[in-house]
C-alpha cells in the first residue's frame, strides 16, 4: 500500500465551495466513532475477558454466547476485537501526532529560513524518504526488541518527512503573500510572523494530510504485529489475532483470522474517507 505524498495533498488545495455532508462521510464518522467508544469503554462493553480461555468452546461458530465465535484457545473473538481496538487506534494516533509535530517544525524551519538550513533539512528528509516506514520499524525492533515502543518511535520519524515537505511547500507559498511583507514593514520579527501568522495558515492542510497518514500507519503496525514483531501475546491486537489464527485456516476455521482483517480494512477505509473529505473542505478555504 503506497503512502500519501505532499503532492497528493497539494492537489486537493482547490476551491470547492460549501460541500454537503456525504453519506460516506457520515458512515465513516459513525464507524470510527463506534470503534473509538468500544476501545475506550472496553471493560464495560466486552462480554468476556479477552484472555479468558475456554477449551470447551475452541473454534466455536458464532452463537448467542459468542457472537463472533472463538479462536484456537476458546477466547471470545468479539471481546478480543474490542480490546484490540485500543492498540490498533492508540498506536497510530501517537505516530500521527508525533510525526506531525516533528514534520511541522522541520518544514517550518526549512521553508521560512531557506538557504543552507533548507538544503540541510532537505538532504535529511531525502535520506529518510529512501527507506520504507515498515523497514525502519523492523530495524528498530531488531535493535531494541519486540513490542510497540520501538516501532512507534521509528514510524514517527519515518512519517515526519512527508509532513515536513508539505509544510515547507506551504510555508514558502505563504512567505510570498502580501500580509507577510506588511508585518515585516510594521517591525514584527520573522519568528513572530512564522509562528503566529504563517503557521496557523498551514496547520489545517497539514492536519488533513496527517489524517490520511493514520490509516496507513494502522495498516503497517497491524502488519508488524502479524509478523510477530509488534504487540506480543496474550495482548489482544488485530494484527496479532490474524497471526495467531493462521493454523486454524488449514482446518477451515476462517472467522478468527477474517474478522480482525475486516476490522483493519473497515477502519483504514473510514479514516481515508474522512481524511479526503477534510482535505477537500480545507482546500476550499482561504488563508488569513
Amino acid at each position: 500500500m503506497s503512502r500519501p505524498t505532499p503532492t497528493m495533498a497539494l492537489k486537493v488545495m482547490r476551491s470547492t465551495g460549501h460541500r454537503r455532508v456525504t453519506v460516506s462521510w457520515t458512515i465513516s464518522i459513525v464507524v470510527l466513532g463506534l470503534f473509538t467508544l468500544a476501545a475506550i469503554f472496553a471493560p464495560l462493553v466486552a462480554p468476556y475477558n479477552p484472555d479468558q480461555l475456554d477449551f470447551g468452546a475452541i473454534y466455536a461458530n458464532p452463537n448467542l454466547a459468542h457472537w463472533l465465535g472463538t479462536d484456537s484457545l476458546g477466547r471470545d473473538t468479539l471481546s478480543r476485537i474490542i480490546y484490540g481496538a485500543r492498540t490498533a487506534l492508540l498506536a497510530p494516533l501517537i505516530v500521527v501526532i508525533a510525526s506531525t509535530i516533528l514534520g511541522i517544525l522541520l518544514g517550518l524551519l526549512a521553508g521560512w529560513r531557506g538557504g543552507w538550513i533548507d538544503a540541510a533539512i532537505g538532504r535529511l528528509l531525502d535520506v529518510l524518504l529512501s527507506f520504507p516506514a515498515l523497514l525502519i520499524a523492523i530495524l528498530a525492533v531488531a535493535l531494541f526488541g519486540k513490542g510497540l515502543v520501538a516501532p512507534v518511535i521509528a514510524m514517527s520519524i519515518a512519517y515526519a518527512p512527508f509532513v515536513a515537505r508539505l509544510t515547507r511547500s506551504l510555508v514558502i507559498s505563504e512567505r510570498a503573500r502580501p500580509y507577510v511583507s506588511a508585518y515585516r514593514v510594521q517591525g514584527f520579527s520573522g519568528g513572530w510572523i512564522a509562528l503566529r501568522r504563517v503557521l496557523p495558515n498551514v496547520v489545517p492542510t497539514v492536519g488533513a494530510q496527517s489524517t490520511l497518514n493514520f490509516g496507513y500507519v494502522l495498516a503497517e503496525l497491524a502488519g508488524l504485529s502479524f509478523l510477530g514483531l509488534g504487540v506480543q501475546a496474550p495482548t489482544a491486537d488485530w494484527g496479532a489475532m490474524i497471526n495467531e489464527s493462521q493454523a486454524g485456516l488449514v482446518g477451515g476455521h476462517f472467522l478468527p483470522a477474517l474478522i480482525p482483517a475486516i476490522a483493519v480494512v473497515i477502519v483504514v477505509v473510514a479514516v481515508n474517507v474522512i481524511g479526503e473529505e477534510i482535505s477537500e473542505r480545507i482546500g476550499g478555504g482561504t488563508p488569513a
